[in-house]
C-alpha cells in the first residue's frame, strides 16, 4: 500500500462525523494491505502476549473463543482518507487478555505483530480500557481474509493500520518501537481527530 499526501480519494463532503480530511466510504470497504495475504486457516492461527508481563500466554483459536464474547459498534476510519460508519465487529476484549497476562507496573507500550510479519506500535493505554478487541467476525459473519480474518486486532479510535490485520501477537515493552508503517513515515499513534497521519503531523 502506498499512500502520499497526494491522495484524495472521492470528493469529500463536510460532515460533522467524519475526522478532518476523511470521506464516508458507505457500504464500500477498500482492501489495502502492506503484504499479501496469507492463507492462514482458523485452527492454525494463535496469538500470543509476552513481553514485560508477568504471565506471557499464548492462545489457540478455541481458547480465545472460551474467553467472554465483546462487541465493537461504531465507526472505522483509514489512513487513506476513507471512514465508514455503523460498523460491528464481534470478538473479545483485549482487556480480557491483558488481565490474564498482567503487564508490567513499567510497561507502557506494545508492538503488534501479525502472523505475515507485519508490525505497528501503540501505546498501552490506547489497548486498554475498552478502546481494542481481537475481532473474529464481522457484521455477524466470520471476518474476511482480505480484511484480517481470521482475526485482526481492532483499535478504532486511531486510524486503520493500528488495527494490525491477521494478528499473531503481543510484545509489551517500555518504550516505545516503531512498526512498520511508523518507519516508512506514518505517525507513532495515528489519532484521526487530530488528523496524525505521518511523522510531524
Amino acid at each position: 500500500m502506498n499512500v502520499t499526501r497526494g491522495f484524495t480519494g472521492r470528493p469529500r463532503v463536510p460532515d460533522p462525523g467524519l475526522p478532518p480530511g476523511q470521506y464516508d466510504a458507505g457500504d464500500d470497504w477498500p482492501v489495502l494491505s502492506a503484504e499479501v495475504t496469507p492463507d492462514l486457516a482458523a485452527p492454525d492461527w494463535s496469538f500470543r502476549i509476552d513481553g514485560l508481563v508477568a504471565e506471557p500466554r499464548t492462545w489457540s483459536w478455541e481458547d480465545a473463543h472460551a474467553l467472554p464474547a465483546s462487541a465493537y459498534e461504531g465507526d472505522i476510519h483509514c489512513v487513506t482518507s476513507w471512514s465508514k460508519f455503523g460498523v460491528r465487529f464481534g470478538g473479545v476484549s483485549l482487556d480480557v487478555f491483558l488481565d490474564l497476562v498482567r503487564p508490567e507496573a513499567t510497561a507502557t507500550h506494545a508492538v503488534a505483530y501479525s502472523h505475515t510479519g507485519y508490525t505497528t506500535n501503540l501505546p498501552l493505554a490506547d489497548l486498554a480500557g475498552g478502546r481494542a478487541w481481537i475481532a473474529f467476525e464481522y457484521d455477524g459473519k466470520p471476518l474476511p481474509a482480505e480484511h484480517g480474518g481470521p482475526a485482526r486486532l481492532l483499535v478504532p479510535h486511531l486510524y486503520f493500520w493500528k488495527s494490525a490485520k491477521w494478528i499473531a501477537g503481543l510484545r509489551i515493552l517500555d518504550h516505545d518501537e516503531p512498526g512498520f508503517w511508523e518507519q516508512n513515515g506514518y505517525h507513532a499513534r495515528g489519532n484521526p481527530w487530530e488528523e496524525q497521519r505521518y511523522s510531524g503531523d
